[in-house]
Formats: C-alpha cells, structure tokens, sequence
C-alpha cells in the first residue's frame, strides 16, 4: 500500500466545527446566544450543530476550508472567528471561509504560517466586512498587510505584532478607517519607519509600540500636527528612548492624552517617583501616565517638583525650556528643607536610692531597651528593678508614671530634658507610687 494513504487527511474548517459544535457535546441544551442548526441536505454531516455567534476554533490543526455551502449554512449568523494556532498557509482557503461568512466583524488568523504566502487583491474582496484583523506572528508581508487594508474599508483596528518588522513598506493608498494600530514586540528603530503609519492611516487615534528599539522621536511640531492629528494614545514601552527632548517633542501631537513610557533608557537613573513627576511635569496635556490616571493635585505636585529638581541639580545652560514656563507659573522655588521628625534623644536625671546620673535617653528605643541600659549602669539584673517617670513640670499635679510596657517607645511619654526617671527595686509587696 502506498505510504501516502496512511498520511492523515488534513482537517478542515466545517469539521472542526461539526466536531466542536456537535450537539451531542451540548447535554444541557445550547446556552444563551447560540442557534441550533440542521445539517444542510446532502452534508455529510448529519447531526445537529450549536453554533455561537463568535467560534474559537484556535489549535484545532486547520488546513483546509471544506465545503462552502456548509460554511453558508453553519455561519450566516457569526460574527467573530478565532482561527488562531492552526495550519492554514493558503489564503484560498481563508478566502472561502470567510466569504461564506457574511456578517464577520472581527478575524483572527495569529500563528498561521503565512510568511511569504501571496494574497491576491482579487480574493482579498471577501474581507470587505471586517473591522478588526489579528495577524499577529503570521510573519505576513507589506504588500500583504497593503493588500488587505485596500480591502477592508471599515477597519478600525489591525494587530502586526512579533513580525519581525525592521522598516515599514509605505502603502500608495491609506486607509482612512484604521483607529488602533498594535505592532509590538518588531525591531522598528528609526522614528523615518514610525512616521510612515501617520501617512497611511490618517484617523489613528492609537498606536501602540511597546517593545521595538525606537530611538527618537525627530519630527517638527508641523510635521507631527499633520501625520498624527488624531492621536490620543501612545504606547512605547521599553523602547529606546535616551533624550528628554523625546519626550518634549510628543507635546507636538495635538490630541494626545495617553503615554505609556516604562522601561525606556532615558529613566533608568531615576526612582520611580522621581519618574513620575518629571515626566508628568514634561507633559502638560496628558491625562493618563503609564496606566495612572492624572489629577490636578498631581500635576500641581509634579510640576513643583521638576523646578525644584532643576533648581537645586542643573546649571543654568542645562535647565529646558519647560523649566522657566513653569517657573513664570509657581516662581523661583527653592529645595524643600529635610526635616528630620525622627524621634531624637533627651538628657534625664536617673536617680537609684541616693545616687543621681545623667543619662541620654534614645527616644526610639523602648522601655525594655531602657531597663537593658540601666542594667549595665546600676549593675542588676532587668526583672529586679521597677521604673517610674517623673515630669518635672507636672509631678506635682500627677506624681511619678510608672514605666510598665516594656514595647512601648520612650518617645511617646513626651520625655524632655531635665525630667528624671525613678529606679525602684521590686519588693514581694506590691507598694504603690503614692509611697514615694
């Protein structure tokens, strides 16, 4: 026998979903949202299927469409598809399942080896009907990504992430519906290839570029104003920025309200909050940072901050031009004085019988700490002794407190200078301080 016929057929999309969808794997009915739906005359599938209204079909070894009119049938009514993770490397086969699925808003083809694979422009009328395309890690090529968006003229959101990108093929036509472009996790460095997405697609209000090395941004305040003019969200995480004149520059986007900016070069030698604030402070217009929403009282404080920083650490010729607009808001502010509320240390008398001596009390330490000290200097053991403060301006009205706590702070007796700490021996007989 031919090893050939030992080969497995390759599985196609209508029986994964006769397998998936069987209604022998629904015991308790369909479940919100799906129609049940017979088998079309002369299928070979013969059971009844519950379909919902968005199919994951993700890691199901596609490679093949299969019948068309089935698709028809068991799909007049989706209007999402996950076909992630699978086998299909042809965009004939794509191109029938998704003509045979009229009302299709939203397709993911993630995972797919297409690297190399040419889509016709001809076939690629079937996506008309999409808004929201997934191709991320399908390695597809410009011209490809070109193809599809001259195709797809209610688009409004494309994922091109982990494509192996180094440069941006510009496309002769634009597409003006695009609103979201997600293309991280490439090797996009020169802001020239960035640039290109405001010239192709006119109305994004997102772009998201997280994890590629991109350097600089080097466009003119007119240049940004008319590739970006719809701009509200921009996502370069981990990207390669060094300069803060970078950051100035993204002040040129007219819309913007959103940047996300972690792990980029430029930060690196600051703390977190110290971060924040300079870039708060760089960044007048933005109402959400790196996920945070922006309130006055935080723009107030970080603006604050940045002229002090800049007051007290840079020269002059070093201060940006940021530095002196906000200096014309607040004034010329100087560093904040580091004020030191610590509990401190106090000078007290401690008297045992006849004897008196002045002992400098840390005020952070407990009265354990301080029975533990007083051992070494009167030579007894910390379980023999009884202590008792005496304010000398009050001892009069209140008489000796004894010291019973041993976890309690010193400092929170308000012990000043001068005041005495009376040392005890503890008797069987319990006296009290009225005795004293």
């Amino acid at each position: 026998m031919d090893q050939s016929s030992y080969e497995e057929e390759p599985r196609t999309f209508v029986q994964v979903i006769s397998d998936k969808y069987n209604s022998k794997n629904f015991p308790h009915g369909q479940g919100l949202g799906v129609v049940v739906l017979p088998s079309p005359p002369g299928s070979p599938i013969k059971d009844e299927l519950f379909l919902p209204s968005v199919l994951v079909l993700n890691d199901c070894g596609i490679r093949k469409a299969g019948d068309r009119s089935d698709i028809a049938v068991f799909c007049a009514h989706v209007v999402e598809l996950d076909l992630s993770y699978n086998e299909l490397h042809d965009w004939a086969e794509i191109c029938t399942i998704v003509s045979n699925i009229p009302h299709l808003d939203f397709l993911n083809l993630s995972m797919n080896p297409l690297n190399g694979v040419p889509l016709e422009p001809c076939m690629a009328e079937v996506f008309t009907r999409v808004r929201r395309l997934v191709l991320i890690n399908t390695h597809v090529t410009w011209d490809t990504v070109h193809t599809l968006t001259r195709n797809t003229p209610e688009l409004v959101e494309l994922f091109l992430c982990l494509n192996d990108y180094d440069a941006v093929s510009q496309s002769r036509t634009s597409c003006p519906s695009l609103r979201l472009l997600q293309i991280t996790d490439n090797n996009l460095r020169d802001w020239a290839e960035v640039r290109k997405f405001g010239v192709m697609y006119p109305s994004l209000s997102t772009l998201v570029l997280a994890n590629n090395s991109v350097e600089c941004v080097s466009d003119t305040r007119d240049a940004m104003q008319r590739l970006f003019p719809n701009l509200r969200s921009i996502n370069l995480n981990n990207s390669g920025l060094s300069k803060w004149e970078d950051i100035e520059r993204l002040n040129f986007l007219p819309k913007l309200q959103e940047i996300k900016a972690k792990g980029i070069p430029l930060l690196e030698p600051y703390t977190a909050h110290e971060r924040r604030c300079l870039l708060l402070a760089q960044l007048p217009k933005i109402l959400v940072l790196n996920g945070g929403a922006v309130s006055d009282n935080e723009r107030e404080d970080a603006e604050r901050f940045f002229v002090r920083y800049y007051y007290q650490d840079c020269t002059e010729q070093k201060r940006p031009e940021r530095y002196h607009e906000l200096v014309s808001k607040y004034g010329q502010l100087a560093p904040l004085a580091d004020v030191d509320l610590s509990p401190q240390s106090t000078m007290v008398d401690v008297r045992w019988g006849d004897k008196v001596e002045a002992v400098n009390l840390r005020l952070e330490k407990t009265v354990g700490d301080l029975k533990k000290q007083l051992r070494a200097l009167l030579q007894l053991p910390t379980n023999g002794i009884r202590l008792f403060y005496i304010n000398r301006d009050m001892c009069s009205m209140f008489g000796p407190e004894e010291l019973k706590c041993g976890c309690r702070a010193l400092h929170s007796y308000s012990i000043r200078d001068g005041d005495e700490i009376l040392v005890v021996p503890k008797v069987k007989s319990r006296c009290s301080s009225s005795d004293l």
